[in-house]
């Protein structure tokens, strides 16, 4: 298990590293983490929901994500709310406080994680296990279902991550460790130091320190990188992106919403050499732009009143009547018609409200959840929206998307205007190329075709090198073998 001092230290990214390190090794390792929190979800071959990070975990480890990586999936609605999918599908919603201290519930979520993690480990070797946020959260120890609860029915070797570039380091690591019961002490076996810049030499006297006042051995130092490219999960990936635009690309503005949730559909765009990608809510930004892409949300009705609060709204029309291409994604899609109703008041309180009206399309709200992995004449994607949307009025069907089983996607009004269900639909090259058809003019330089899945399958073992590089990878494979 890699666990963690605190939240985005790197758990998620050095448990992909040893899932394709344990991989090219000749072993056949899967991910594992019992409980996730996140807006980012992905849609398993059966059509049940995981966290993304484990999604991405499968894929380093070359095998099909399964709920059972992932069995408990949390997904913020508020600051005090969120959506509870156990084994891939929604149970409910949960109040924050009900869920941690009170134990309403009448599932045994701990019986339910542990379970999976025993049909992974029948199925893999070795498991590779993902903590959450920081292991000495002591005040919810009592409830938790993740961190070294799980350590302790999995009996297994847990190796510490901190990021020493947030500062801290010491006392993150030997407080960690020091507010753990005996027992839990006894399966910690190492620490690992993520995220440092500058000359490595100048931390050995540091190492040496830290694993004398800890008791336990530092396994490795792992640099700080720039040039690896894995898709993340974490919201706060975000505040990495660029907000500018630049010349002799095409520049693609992602609308900057509130609730935005599936980001990871724009990595393909953002690594592509012909296109510029940047996120933002500013409405001159929007106006210079060649295509607006408006993403997925876990709030429709609301994001869309706050577009049209902001003037995002209005900027979007008109840049769109200035030529620029739109495409909406999932919740972006349903935006884009001429309204979204929510009868059953299933998203909050709003039950209707004007959409942009670029496609003559109506959406009305439902409690059913569509989750599935479906392919269509561009490639592979997958939903995971509630809600239904049809054309309005006399409108005729007029699909994007045309799917393997029969059925119909999206609506096209033109190429420059169009939206779809489907996320990861720009991972597919074709879509791309479809995509930018009426900007061929503007790319300057390598205009070839990008092919995102050799590009992350390059990622994974670039990411596999540098981590074997700075880590006793000897030393994890004894821990693994000890009685």
């Amino acid at each position: 298990m890699f666990a963690g001092t605190g939240s985005d230290v790197g758990k998620s990214i050095v448990a992909a590293a040893f899932c394709r390190i344990f991989r090219q090794d000749g072993y056949a390792p899967a991910p594992f983490k019992a409980q996730n929190m996140a807006l980012n979800s992905y849609a398993t071959p059966e059509g049940l929901e995981i966290g993304r990070a484990q999604a991405v975990q499968a894929e380093a480890a070359g095998i099909p994500c399964h709920t059972d990586m992932n069995p408990l999936l949390l997904k913020p609605q508020s600051d005090h709310t969120s959506q509870v999918v156990l084994h891939g599908k929604p149970i409910g919603n949960k109040d924050a406080y009900d869920y941690w201290r009170r134990g309403t519930s009448d599932i045994d979520f701990r019986k339910e994680v542990c379970n999976a993690f025993n049909r992974l480990a029948l199925r893999y070797n070795p498991i590779v296990m993902e903590g959450a946020g920081s292991i000495a959260e002591i005040n919810l120890k009592d409830r938790d279902l993740v961190n070294m609860s799980m350590a302790r029915h999995a009996q297994a070797a847990v190796i510490l991550v901190a990021d020493i570039d947030r500062g801290g380091v010491f006392a993150s690591v030997y407080g960690s460790i020091a507010l753990q019961t005996p027992e839990d002490k006894q399966l910690i076996k190492g620490i690992l130091i993520n995220k440092f810049r500058g000359d490595l030499r100048l931390f050995d006297e540091g190492r040496r320190m830290l694993e004398e006042i800890c008791g336990v051995p530092v396994f490795g130092v792992i640099p700080y990188y720039k040039d690896i490219h894995i898709e993340e999960e974490d919201s706060v990936a975000l505040a990495k992106k660029s907000f500018m635009m630049q010349q002799g690309k095409v520049n693609v503005a992602v609308i900057m919403l509130q609730h935005l949730s599936n980001y990871t559909d724009f990595d393909a765009l953002e690594q592509d050499p012909r296109i510029h990608l940047f996120y933002t809510n500013n409405v001159e930004d929007i106006r210079q732009a060649d295509i607006i892409i408006l993403p997925g949300t876990k709030s429709t009705l609301h994001d869309l009143y706050e577009l049209r609060h902001n003037g995002c709204a209005q900027a979007i029309i008109r840049a769109h009547r200035d030529g620029a291409s739109v495409l909406g994604i999932c919740g972006g899609y349903q935006m884009m018609g001429a309204e979204v109703l929510d009868p059953e008041r299933v998203e909050g309180d709003i039950d209707r409200l004007p959409g942009l009206g670029l496609l003559p399309v109506t959406t009305t709200m439902n409690g059913e959840k569509i989750t599935r992995q479906v392919a269509c004449q561009y490639g592979t994607g997958y939903e995971i929206h509630m809600g239904q949307t049809t054309p309005l009025g006399e409108a005729k069907a007029s699909p994007l998307l045309h799917l393997s089983d029969g059925r119909e996607d999206g609506y096209l009004l033109d190429d420059k205007c169009m939206g779809t269900y489907v996320h990861g639909i720009l991972d597919n090259a074709d879509f791309v190329e479809f995509l930018l058809r009426p900007f061929a003019q503007k790319m300057t330089g390598d205009v070839k075709p990008f092919d995102y899945q050799a590009f992350k399958e390059e990622q994974y073992n670039r990411l596999a090198d540098h981590v074997r590089k700075h880590v006793d990878i000897d030393r994890i494979y004894q821990i693994l073998q000890a009685p």
